[in-house]
């Protein structure tokens, strides 16, 4: 069973940083794909960044640029780096993890960019 812990959320001015972490359970880790998806209020859930167990990154084009996707195998953690957020970065931000075609995720931390 897989289980997945977010943590570093919070609320920010525009213009600030937030590195969001992820703690993961089980052995597949370093083994599987792993991203960040987001939800905002009225909005539906979309993806934002991907890594891959190679190391390759992805991102959404409303993020590139701004944020970081790493990964730490021997701690079972992804992060999520965060810089010049916008109010639109305002959401819910889960981590995922995909092996083998079944996709886990997190619980979920909240991320509110705000004067």
């Amino acid at each position: 069973q897989v289980q997945l812990v977010e943590s570093g959320g919070g609320l920010v001015q525009p213009g600030g940083s937030l590195r969001l972490s992820c703690a993961a359970s089980g052995s597949i880790f370093s083994i599987s794909a792993l991203g960040w998806y987001r939800e905002a209020p009225g909005k539906q859930r979309e993806w934002v960044a991907g890594i891959n167990s190679a190391g390759g990154t992805t991102y959404v084009d409303s993020v590139k640029g701004r944020f970081t996707i790493s990964r730490d195998n021997a701690k079972n953690t992804v992060y999520l780096q965060m810089n010049s957020l916008k109010p639109e970065d305002t959401a819910v931000y889960y981590c995922t993890l995909t092996r083998v075609g079944i996709r886990h995720w997190g619980q979920g931390t909240q991320v509110t960019v705000s004067s």
